[in-house]
């Protein structure tokens, strides 16, 4: 037994075993660190012999000497550099410790001043944000140079500019936000601030109204631009300088505007087109038509550009203002025209001309009062309106007087009426006449006032002349004459409208002399037919009526009712209207019917006892009254 211990104590320490033992349990291809050997063994390894394999510990030692005496050497080198660091650090913490001391010593000397320092600097931070609000404040509620510079100019005589709207809004704005400043509890500050605004506001507003007032003085159309605007806008709130601004422009534009129709009167348009109105001073209705159209033209632009200059502004309560300045700057061609219209119509003799230019003057005086309303223009207008009227209608009213007196000199009135009854002459011209008027008057707007009060100056004084010279004639005459002389005046207003209430009123009269005319024409039939005696009988109701009586006249009857115009008196056959005469005839021969009636119905009423009627009354009344077409 102690034989096998030692031989497994010998196996177990026996190096050279373990080794081997160690080298064939080993695996080659998995050992790193063998592989790395053999790698480096065969870089000087070169020939496996014996010598080699001798010599192999000697080298390998060898290999190991110089790779130690290289370490050492580059050791060698580290070392002197960190003995370098070292001194460097030694002496830099020498110099640290002398500047702590210095420090230590410089911080204990300037305690008291970082502490100043420091009390200095908070209170500059301080003082730097009040610096900051008292800028923003200033900024916000106080005008800069080149803003005081642009509201009251270098100079008295400085244009207004746009920037000088810009500063006087930059001024309004500062005081109305000085509201807003005395709700935040600064009332001093915010009083001084809008007292001083409040002149800013006052000087600039001044300035303002000078340079506008000035400009309107010398203003021509094309110079209101949008500065005229902005500067109107700005003085209405100041109605009192607002006001003397638009009379200061209107006063400017009434000369501009009279200047220029007397040039377009006398001196035309630029290089003589168009020409001067007063070159067709000869034609009235041209005359008064150009200088008419001119007004019409040249008002409706004064409107325009006062309403330019007015743009910006609130136009709701400038109405009554806006008419005002219209109104004064046309008055000042009133007197011009109204001197050059009185002339027209006093030198025109032609009705017809007369009455044409009146309601030319009508017709742009409607135009007109449309744009301009109130005022001197508007009352010349009336005025002239009025004129013309009167020239015409007085023109009118002399050619029926001297028509109806006769000739001139002589005053023997409308000439006496002819045997066969017609109308003079002087009526049938004055009725022409009335017809040419009528055919304008006919033609216009106001027709209806013109056509009454023309049918008026013509047919009142016709029908007093008419009839004044038609009562030296016998009643029938008179009636025939008269009859004929309505008819003519009918027969020419039937042509036109308005005329109901004249046309009754000639039906009227007409409807008179008709009935003196059937009169007078029942009277001679039944003085022809002999029924006077008959009639009386007629009345009576106790008297019988003679039988040869009646025969007598049943053969005048009978001869009557085969020629009826036999009887016809004259003057009826004179008559001019076809109607007229059929009227009076029927209702004459009505008149007859109905004697005939009562006395075929006494005749044939058996209380009566009258014997063998039927060889008297051979006809009813009923044939009768057909036979005459009644």
């Amino acid at each position: 037994m102690s034989d096998s211990r030692n031989n497994s104590k010998s196996d177990t320490d026996d190096p050279i075993k373990k080794r081997i033992t160690k080298i064939f349990e080993s695996r080659i291809d998995t050992d790193k660190e063998a592989i790395e050997a053999l790698t480096d063994l065969s870089t000087f390894f070169h020939d496996n012999t014996l010598q080699t394999r001798r010599n192999l510990r000697s080298q390998i030692e060898k290999r190991s000497l110089a790779i130690n005496e290289n370490f050492l050497t580059a050791l060698k080198q580290v070392k002197e550099a960190v003995d370098a660091i070292y001194v460097d650090i030694s002496s830099m913490t020498s110099a640290v410790n002398e500047m702590q001391e210095c420090l230590n010593s410089a911080q204990s000397q300037s305690h008291d001043l970082i502490q100043q320092t420091n009390n200095l600097q908070a209170e500059s931070d301080k003082l730097q944000i009040r610096q900051q609000i008292a800028g923003a404040f200033i900024s916000k509620f106080q005008l800069t140079i080149e803003e005081h510079q642009q509201l009251y100019g270098s100079t008295r005589d400085d244009p207004i500019k746009f920037e000088f709207f810009d500063a006087l809004a930059r001024v309004q704005k500062i005081h109305s936000e000085c509201r807003i400043l005395m709700q935040s509890g600064y009332q001093t500050a915010a009083l001084d601030i809008m007292e001083e605004m409040t002149l800013h506001q006052e000087g600039a507003l001044e300035r303002l109204y000078r340079w506008t007032q000035h400009h309107c003085r010398n203003i021509d159309l094309n110079e209101i631009g949008l500065l005229m605007e902005m500067a109107m806008q700005k003085l209405q709130d100041r109605p009192v300088l607002f006001k003397y601004v638009i009379d200061e422009y209107a006063t400017s534009r009434r000369s501009i505007l009279v200047r220029n129709f007397i040039d377009a009167l006398t001196i035309g348009g630029p290089n003589g087109n168009p020409k001067p109105i007063e070159l067709h001073a000869h034609d009235p209705k041209r005359y008064i038509g150009d200088m008419f159209a001119w007004i019409h033209q040249a008002i409706p632009t004064e409107k325009e550009n006062l309403l330019l200059l007015l743009k910006q502004c609130d136009k709701h309560d400038l109405t009554d203002q806006i008419q005002t300045a219209l109104s004064h700057i046309s008055d000042g061609i009133c007197h011009p025209l109204k001197v050059r219209v009185e002339t027209i119509f006093n030198s025109e003799k032609d009705l017809i001309v007369l009455y044409a230019v009146a309601n030319l003057m009508r017709f742009y005086q409607n135009i007109i009062n449309n744009v301009v309303k109130g005022g001197q223009l508007e009352e010349c207008l009336q005025n002239l309106q009025a004129f013309s009227e009167h020239s015409y209608l007085n023109s009118l009213s002399q050619q029926v007087k001297v028509l109806l007196q006769g000739p001139p000199g002589t005053n023997i009135g409308l000439e006496p009426p002819k045997s066969d009854l017609v109308p003079p002459q002087s009526v049938n011209k004055l009725l022409s006449i009335l017809k040419e008027i009528l055919s304008v008057a006919s033609m216009v707007e106001s027709r209806q006032s013109d056509i009454t009060k023309i049918v008026s100056c013509v047919i009142d004084p016709l029908l007093h002349s008419v009839t004044e010279s038609a009562s030296h004639l016998p009643s029938v005459d008179m009636a025939c004459y008269l009859l004929n002389c309505l008819y003519n005046m009918q027969s020419t207003l039937a042509m036109y409208e308005y005329m109901d209430d004249r046309m009754e009123r000639l039906q009227a009269q007409s409807d008179a002399q008709i009935d003196t005319l059937t009169s007078e024409q029942a009277s001679s039939l039944v003085a022809n037919l002999n029924l006077g005696p008959i009639y009386t009988i007629l009345q009576s109701s106790t008297t019988k009526l003679d039988l040869n009586q009646l025969k007598m006249f049943m053969e005048k009857l009978d001869a009557f009712l085969e020629m009826p115009e036999i009887l016809l008196l004259p003057q009826v056959s004179l008559l001019q209207s076809t109607n007229h005469r059929l009227t009076v005839q029927k209702r004459s021969q009505s008149v007859i019917v109905a004697i005939y009636k009562q006395l075929y119905d006494r005749v044939h009423d058996p209380s009566n006892e009258y014997q063998n009627t039927g060889s008297v009354f051979k006809k009813s009344p009923e044939e009768v009254a057909e036979l005459l077409s009644c």
